[in-house]
């Protein structure tokens, strides 16, 4: 039977680059995994081995490490558009960019006897995490971050739900909410250099009204703390259209103590035994009013 050629791309995938500035005898830090991944005509190159149209990928990772040079690295957003717009406008062939970013952030180590400018250790919390697409004509960027782990002690219930022959699961009217958030929200940058966002404030201000809904919202049932954790960025943030969501419920279960004598309950400093897997994973997307999704329903897509 004949074949065809179907979607492809290419290109070099975790490059790692790191960036010290040094202001005086104070230093800065950006950490950097990125990939990027081209397509365009690259029909030959499959039917025939015709390099004739293909940038080597090991000029993709020479590209990389030169623009954080040439450039600098003032946020993986702004890094992104530049590497994107590069590919696309100095490559015939290249009709397509994507770039994706991690970031690892690091603090300073405040010391006695030492001053901290060029002392860091690797803070661990959350990996900040951008995606950049260009295509000669439209941009799109999306944002987010993974490994964000949350959890509220108490302001938690999960009851009323559907039960048959197999629900063993009690009703709970004071419980643990843990999750390990996992978060992407699309940009409504058009590609206006007047009207682009200072990507690191945006990011620092959407992690914080995440944070902050997770914290205030009475919750019953992570479907709705996740509702509310989207509302609020799309209410505060008026560049973003899109927020989607996978938050696994990192479950955490009272540990029967009868057999040994003891009363377990949370009125008196309750004892939890925290079960890794499985877990119930619950996800989402909130979008602005009159806008369609557009971030992949599997976050790892992305």
């Amino acid at each position: 039977m004949p074949t065809i050629l179907g979607q492809n791309q290419y290109g070099k995938a975790e490059n790692r680059v790191v960036k010290i500035t040094r202001d005086g005898a104070t230093h800065h830090i950006k950490d950097l995994n990125v990939s990027v991944s081209l397509s365009g005509d690259m029909d030959d190159v499959h039917y025939s081995g015709s390099n004739t149209n293909v940038l080597p990928t090991d000029t993709t990772k020479n590209t990389v490490y030169a623009f954080a040079k040439e450039h600098g690295v003032d946020s993986a957003e702004q890094f992104g558009i530049h590497l994107a717009r590069h590919f696309v406008t100095s490559q015939e062939p290249i009709h397509r960019a994507r770039i994706r970013i991690e970031e690892y952030a690091w603090e300073r180590i405040d010391a006695p006897g030492s001053e901290g400018e060029h002392s860091f250790v690797r803070r661990g919390q959350e990996t900040r995490l951008a995606q950049i697409t260009y295509d000669g004509s439209s941009w799109e960027v999306v944002s987010g971050l993974r490994d964000l782990v949350v959890m509220n002690s108490t302001d938690s219930e999960f009851w009323g739900y559907v039960k048959d022959k197999y629900t063993t699961l009690k009703e709970a009217y004071d419980r643990i909410l843990a999750t390990e958030v996992s978060a992407r929200w699309r940009y409504n940058w058009t590609g206006d250099a007047q009207d682009m966002p200072d990507w690191d404030t945006s990011y620092e201000q959407t992690k914080r009204h995440l944070l902050h809904a997770f914290a205030e919202t009475y919750s019953l049932s992570l479907q709705q703390t996740l509702y509310q954790m989207g509302t609020r960025i799309i209410d505060h943030r008026e560049e973003i259209d899109e927020v989607r969501f996978s938050l696994p419920n990192k479950h955490h279960f009272l540990v029967d103590l009868e057999p040994f004598g003891l009363k377990n309950d949370t009125a008196d400093g309750a004892v939890y035994y925290a079960a890794d897997r499985p877990y119930g994973l619950i996800e989402g997307t909130v979008l602005r009013d009159g806008c369609e999704a557009r971030i992949p329903a599997d976050l790892t897509n992305l």
